[in-house]
């Protein structure tokens, strides 16, 4: 399997507590066929790449090590994925050049909610910040998930501001590059 990071780089604990037909891992390069995308539209709009645009964009993310930590909850089974979260690593000039995690994206299958996975998704990108040396992680989430997140131990900190921008179209509709 071509991982997005190394697996030995998640938490031992991670594995710990999972139901036993669940696997819980790096992102794959096949993940595109597995439901990944189908799984972020819980959140947001998440539509179809190709097959092209999805390679792409996950050798991106995978050409910047140490970065981009996407996690995933996979089906035994079937290889469905039914969770998934990011951890992405920011580098600053504060804090002596200090490392800030951001969570983002946490989805759990509406067919698997209530087990926890998103709690334990949560917790592996957590344990992934410290063992990289972050000093804090901080999310954004919508006010219906507040109470969630500060039952994962997050507390409520300032406020998040947005502008989304013209929208961009990319020759190839996904394609969107830096």
């Amino acid at each position: 399997m071509d991982h997005l990071f190394d697996p030995s780089l998640m938490p031992s604990g991670s594995r710990q507590h999972l139901p036993s037909d669940l696997l819980f891992r790096p992102l794959c390069a096949a993940d595109g066929d597995n439901g990944h995308l189908e799984l972020l539209s819980v959140l947001t709009s998440a539509p179809q790449l190709s097959a092209q645009v999805y390679a792409d964009r996950f050798a991106y993310m995978k050409a910047c090590p140490d970065t981009y930590y996407v996690t995933v909850i996979a089906d035994k089974a079937t290889g469905r994925l039914v969770a998934c979260g990011t951890l992405i690593i920011e580098r600053k000039f504060v804090r002596g050049a200090g490392l800030c995690g951001h969570i983002e994206d946490i989805a759990v299958a509406r067919t698997m909610q209530g087990r926890k996975l998103g709690l334990k998704i949560i917790n592996a990108l957590e344990d992934i910040a410290v063992a990289r040396g972050c000093y804090k992680v901080i999310l954004d989430c919508s006010k219906d998930n507040v109470a969630f997140y500060e039952k994962c131990g997050f507390a409520q900190k300032e406020c998040q501001m947005v502008r989304y921008l013209p929208a961009y179209v990319p020759a190839t509709p996904g394609a969107a590059k830096l």
